[in-house]
């Protein structure tokens, strides 16, 4: 009952973090609000098997689940602006199957991770590969600007004046 406690609270805070992103993503954009809610969730998670006891594994687990999916609101909304209109369905299925597809191969390997080296391995590889990935979206990405962006300063240059001749 006590796991099933914890699981709700897990479920609990991964909802309130999906309602916490848009207001977030409106302060600091999209991208930044993808990597910088993602990156610590995943520190997080590679520290839970360090933890001394159960309690404090617990605790990190579930301050994980407080910022573990404002990524994936931000993700989605950032997607959908990068593409064209008629794009934009195909991109938003390709981008969650990609992450559903996977799953089965994590739990594959953690299972493989979990009888060769260490029960708490799973946590440590997933997070380390996750950091990696939001390292490499940021490195990426950082620089691109949203077409949404793009357009706001092609139209600010178009419409700024020219200063006047000195006279």
């Amino acid at each position: 009952a006590s796991m099933g406690l914890v699981f709700f609270v897990a479920g609990l805070l991964q909802a309130g973090s999906s309602i916490v992103s848009g207001r977030l993503a409106s302060r600091i954009g999209l991208l930044n609000t993808m990597v910088f809610t993602h990156l610590p969730s995943n520190a997080l998670l590679a520290l839970v098997p360090f933890m001394p006891t159960l309690g404090w594994a617990v605790a990190v687990l579930l301050a994980r689940y407080a910022l573990s999916q404002m990524d994936v609101p931000a993700r989605q909304a950032y997607v959908v602006a990068m593409v064209d209109p008629e794009e934009r369905t195909a991109a938003a299925a390709f981008t969650n199957t990609a992450r559903y597809v996977t799953r089965p191969f994590g739990a594959l390997g953690a299972g493989a991770l979990m009888e060769q080296v260490a029960l708490g391995s799973p946590f440590v590889v997933a997070g380390v590969l996750k950091i990696a990935y939001d390292v490499l979206i940021y490195a990426t990405f950082r620089k691109v600007p949203l077409p949404k962006e793009r357009a706001a300063a092609s139209l600010a240059e178009a419409t700024t004046p020219l200063p006047a001749p000195p006279a």
